[in-house]
Formats: C-alpha cells, sequence, structure tokens
C-alpha cells in the first residue's frame, strides 16, 4: 500500500513539473510572439522619414512624405487622389490657401517640437511610436484605441449604464437636429493623473448613430495619457470610430484613416505653453467641418492650421450628418466599489472659481446644411457626478456661448 502511494506521489510530482515546463514554454512562446507583434506593427507604424526632428520633451517626430503616412495602408485608400484642401470653408466661403498662410506669420509657438525644427513642404510630421509605447498596451490590437463606452451619453437614464464604463465627464452638448460640424475654444491645461491607467481630456465630440454598436464618432481636444505617450505632457489628440470603438479607429495617426496633410502640426505632441492656476490663461481653436461638395470631414486647428481630413466612406451615419454634438471633459476612474479616483478634469477646480482658475470652452459653436457656424441652440449639460466634477454653461458678447467645467475627483464630497 505504501509502494502504490509512493508511485502515485511520484507520478503527480513528474505531472506537475511538466505542467510547469509546459506553462515556462507557453510563455516563452507568448513572449516571443509578442516581440514578434510589436516589431511588426512598428514597422508598419513608423514610415521612412525625409527629416527627423528631436524635441525637447523626447519625442521623436518623423517627416513623412506625405504619400506614406498610415492613412494609405487602408485598403479603401490605395488609389485615393490626396484632397490638399477643402472645397468651403465654414461661413460659406470658399477656402482660401493663400490667406491661411499669411495668417500663420507671428503666432506664438504652438507645440514644444517646434522650439528644434519645422518639417518641409509635402511632408507631415508624425510622433514617432517606439516599442515601450506598446509594451504599455494590454495588448498590440489595442494599442491606440479607446475602450467601448467611454463616450459620454446625456440621454441615459439607467445610472448603472452611467458607471459601468469607469468614465467620468462633465460636458455641454445639443441633439434633436442635423449637425455638420462644430467648434470651440479650449483652454489648456495639466491635470493630475493619479494612475498611469487613468487620462484626462478635453475635447469636442460629433456624433452619429444611436449609443449602441453602431456610434460613430470624431473627436479632438487635448489629452494627458501616461499610458499612451508615457509621461504626464499635455497633447493635442484626435479619435476616430465607425462601430463603438470596438474594432474600427484609434488616436491621432495610429491607425489608417485620418488623412493629414499639414507639415505643421504633429497629432499626439505636446501642447505649449499651458495654463497656470491665477495666472496666465492659454487656449487651442479646435473646428472639425464637413466639406459641402466632398463629404469629407475636415479638421483645424488654430485660426488657419487645416490638419486634414476624414474620408465620408470611414463613417455610417456621419457620411450624412451628426445627430449629436457634445463639448467638455473626460477622466477614467479606475478605482473599485464605488471610490473615486483623485485623477483631475480640467483645472482639477470645481466651475464656480471662474476665469484663471476654472478650465473652460469658449465660443462653441455648431456648422448647419449651408456650412454656416452657429450659436448651439438648447444647450444641455450633462455629469454623471457633480460633486467629483461639474459644468456650468453662460452666454456674453465676447465669449459667446460657452461653459466653466472640471473638478477634482475625489474629495470630502465624492469618496
Amino acid at each position: 500500500m505504501a509502494a502504490h502511494v509512493s508511485v502515485s506521489r511520484g507520478i503527480a510530482g513528474v505531472l506537475l513539473v511538466l505542467f510547469f515546463l509546459i506553462c515556462c514554454l507557453s510563455c516563452a512562446e507568448g513572449g516571443r510572439q509578442r516581440k514578434t507583434d510589436v516589431h511588426r506593427h512598428l514597422k508598419r507604424l513608423n514610415k521612412p522619414a525625409v527629416k527627423t526632428i528631436q524635441s525637447p520633451d523626447g519625442d521623436i517626430i518623423d517627416c513623412v512624405h506625405v504619400s506614406q503616412q498610415p492613412a494609405f495602408d487602408h485598403p479603401f485608400l490605395k488609389n485615393h487622389t490626396i484632397q490638399m484642401r477643402p472645397s468651403f470653408h465654414p461661413e460659406g466661403r470658399l477656402y482660401d490657401q493663400n490667406k491661411a498662410a499669411s495668417d500663420r506669420k507671428g503666432e506664438p509657438m504652438l507645440q514644444l517640437w517646434h522650439q528644434n525644427g519645422r518639417c518641409p513642404a509635402n511632408t507631415v510630421p508624425i510622433r514617432r511610436t517606439r516599442k515601450d509605447d506598446m509594451l504599455r498596451a494590454s495588448s498590440v490590437n489595442k494599442y491606440g484605441r479607446k475602450k467601448h463606452k467611454s463616450t459620454p451619453n446625456p440621454l441615459s437614464v439607467d445610472p448603472d449604464l452611467l458607471n459601468e464604463s469607469g468614465h467620468q465627464h462633465a460636458i455641454a452638448y445639443v441633439e434633436g437636429d442635423k449637425y455638420y460640424g462644430a467648434k470651440a475654444t479650449i483652454n489648456v491645461w495639466e491635470p493630475d493623473i493619479e494612475q498611469a491607467n487613468e487620462f484626462s481630456l478635453s475635447q469636442l465630440w460629433i456624433l452619429g448613430g444611436s449609443f449602441g454598436q453602431d456610434l460613430n464618432s470624431i473627436e479632438a481636444g487635448w489629452q494627458v495619457s501616461p499610458d499612451l505617450y508615457g509621461d504626464s505632457n499635455t497633447r493635442l489628440f484626435t479619435y476616430w470610430t465607425s462601430d463603438a470603438y470596438q474594432a474600427t479607429g484609434c488616436y491621432n495617426l495610429l491607425c489608417s484613416g485620418f488623412i493629414q496633410i499639414n507639415s505643421d502640426i504633429a497629432m499626439g505632441a505636446t501642447i505649449s505653453p499651458i495654463s497656470y492656476y491665477g495666472g496666465s490663461q492659454y487656449d487651442i481653436s479646435i473646428l472639425v467641418w464637413k466639406d459641402p461638395k466632398e463629404g469629407n470631414w475636415w479638421m483645424q486647428f488654430g485660426n488657419d492650421y487645416v490638419l486634414g481630413y476624414w474620408p465620408s466612406f470611414l463613417f455610417s451615419y456621419l457620411a450624412d450628418s451628426a445627430s449629436m454634438v457634445e463639448w467638455g471633459g473626460e477622466v477614467v476612474n479606475s478605482e473599485p466599489d464605488g471610490a473615486h479616483t483623485s485623477t483631475q478634469m480640467g483645472s482639477g477646480r470645481f466651475p464656480e472659481e471662474g476665469f484663471g482658475k476654472a478650465s473652460y470652452f469658449r465660443n462653441i459653436q455648431t456648422v448647419d446644411s449651408s456650412n454656416n457656424l452657429r450659436a448651439p441652440k438648447g444647450v444641455g449639460t450633462f455629469t454623471e457626478q457633480s460633486n467629483c466634477y461639474d459644468v456650468q454653461v453662460g452666454t456674453t458678447g465676447d465669449w459667446g456661448s460657452y461653459f466653466y467645467y472640471g473638478g477634482p475627483g475625489k474629495n470630502p464630497n465624492c469618496p
């Protein structure tokens, strides 16, 4: 009997060793496969550069020929003729390239990498993706993508749905009409992020479809995202999706889709300067609109930096028009069991503190079917937990429709 037990234990020991060996081999194979996937993805993203610029913040900006950018990896864009300028600009006027060039003279520095150079004509500046950037993502396929259900749905009445994604918002919005674009001037800050897997951003959303699996979204603004960029700098960003963040779309130029034509502004690059509490205030203007002739969605940064466009074929609902526009802030709260992060939104101050202390959006506008910019009608507000992050709207002569928003997150009233 004892011999039988001893043999059984011996077999069990051998099986346990084999199990661990198989696990180790599997892990090693998985590690090798991940390295291969990362290398392949980096090669696909980082196109050959005409010129390379080292930014003071550690970024590498590659000046890539406009025809070699990642957008043209898309199978539908293989034979695409680049539209080098929009047919029309909002206000119904033809886009005047000469005026755009003259208006740029004397503008202050907008991005930190400009300190060390500019990209030549017929190239686009692309922030180089590094191995460490990709290794911070949970998988190669999820690198550069938002999580599902991150868009605020102010029309939802189900509190469980509001909080299940871990995303929190403080926004102004309009809905109930057809919208062909949106504009805003956005106060720029550098909010504190509690955990590396959280982020804080301020943006506009142009939305089409329902908030189900078919949501179309075009987004642009500034963000602080240690997970995506590896630091806490405030950076210009864009995003798009045609299926509620499931399989389509990405940040910036991290997948094929957005076609950049501008050689001055890099998606994902650090914005400089930024605002300080009780001190100097800085803001950026962003305009996204649908070209009434070609149907593509264009983006403009500042007064006249027309950056590029999302081809209309990327979308279903937005191929026609948007049904909702949102402006405001978003953070990720990764704390479990109803606890709250101390990640800041905006300046980290509540709206009632006002100018120089709270963050703002001013001159928010929509584009109508005649390609004219209009003050939004029937602006609503939405936040999941106003004692964590809040929003207050108003109207003045200089600022048009505006709002202050944001907050500190965790505080005595937001445990």
